[in-house]
């Protein structure tokens, strides 16, 4: 019996696994601070059934190492992480990219079905991606593809505004991590205007025509369509799922995708970022990866 996992910056989620598409969920939990704290949430969720596990996981794996870098985990970070928890609970584990299980899921079952060239993109805790290229996800070296969050290439004075240079988890300053995640975008907000909310409460006073909350998106679109638009000329996607907690406002997809547009180099008439389809994506496409690696 396979046992999905999907892991970001605040929660541990699971699933047990009949097929890619039939997932009984088996609860959540908080995500820990240290390896042994994360080792006890994911024995507390797991039956003692599981003969395997599959991880989908808000980090980078080698393929050739099989370490993890995952800046905003440190109960795992730069560990042998399959490795390390197939020993501590007794059962072989796959581990992937979370980025890469829910562009895997989306191009196979979700808005991208049907299309040959699709790149997710996460607007969540972090800003992350992954490709999938007829059918097939794409592993770049290192395990690195389609992470379009982590490069410094933010303006430090988008629209004449002066922004602090923020520094990232991955190391570097001024990433498209640091202001366009649903973090970034509260950092964002406090740095033009001094306020601190919550991005939820920041979307709904942009929605309610707060001049304010206004300011923060319109910046917001200026930092993120940039980078979006340069990766989307070169990967040539026709569809672009959204996914993480941003993906929720439909209105601010919907403007990031005119912004984003607006920008290519082949201007595109039709809509091209897309809310995803499957309300599970890191869960289905650890599932999808892990029993066909794991059986």
């Amino acid at each position: 019996m396979l046992i999905a996992f999907d892991i970001g910056g605040s929660r541990i989620r699971a699933a047990r696994a009949f097929a890619p598409d039939d997932l009984e969920p088996l609860g959540e939990r908080p995500m820990p601070l240290s390896f042994p704290g994360f080792v006890a949430a994911l024995r507390d969720l797991m039956p003692e059934e599981a003969t395997s596990l599959a991880i989908a996981i808000a980090g980078v794996v080698d393929p050739d190492t099989g370490r993890i870098t995952a800046a905003n985990l440190p109960a795992v970070n730069r560990r042998a992480l399959a490795a390390d928890l197939g020993a501590a609970l007794g059962r072989p584990v796959w581990i992937g990219n979370d980025a890469d299980c829910f562009v895997l899921t989306e191009a196979l079952l979700g808005v991208g079905r049907g299309h040959r060239s699709v790149f997710g993109i996460i607007l969540g805790s972090g800003v992350g991606g992954g490709i999938v290229l007829d059918g097939r996800l794409l592993t770049g070296a290192g395990g690195i593809a389609g992470e379009w969050g982590h490069a410094p290439v933010l303006d430090q004075r988008p629209l004449g505004r002066d922004l602090p240079h923020l520094p990232c988890g991955c190391g570097q300053s001024g990433c498209v991590d640091t202001y366009g995640s649903a973090r970034g975008i509260e950092r964002l907000h406090l740095a033009l205007c001094g306020q601190r909310l919550d991005s939820r409460e920041i979307l709904a006073a942009w929605r309610a025509g707060e001049m304010a909350a206004a300011e923060t998106v319109e910046v917001w679109l200026e930092l993120v369509a940039g980078p979006l638009a340069m990766l989307v000329n070169v990967i040539g996607p026709s569809v672009v799922p959204v996914g993480g907690g941003l993906s929720n406002d439909g209105d601010l997809v919907a403007a990031l995708d005119r912004a984003v547009r607006h920008r290519l180099l082949r201007p595109a008439s039709e809509t091209l970022l897309r809310p995803a389809f499957h309300p599970e994506p890191g869960l289905v496409g650890a599932a999808l990866a892990g029993l066909q690696a794991l059986g």
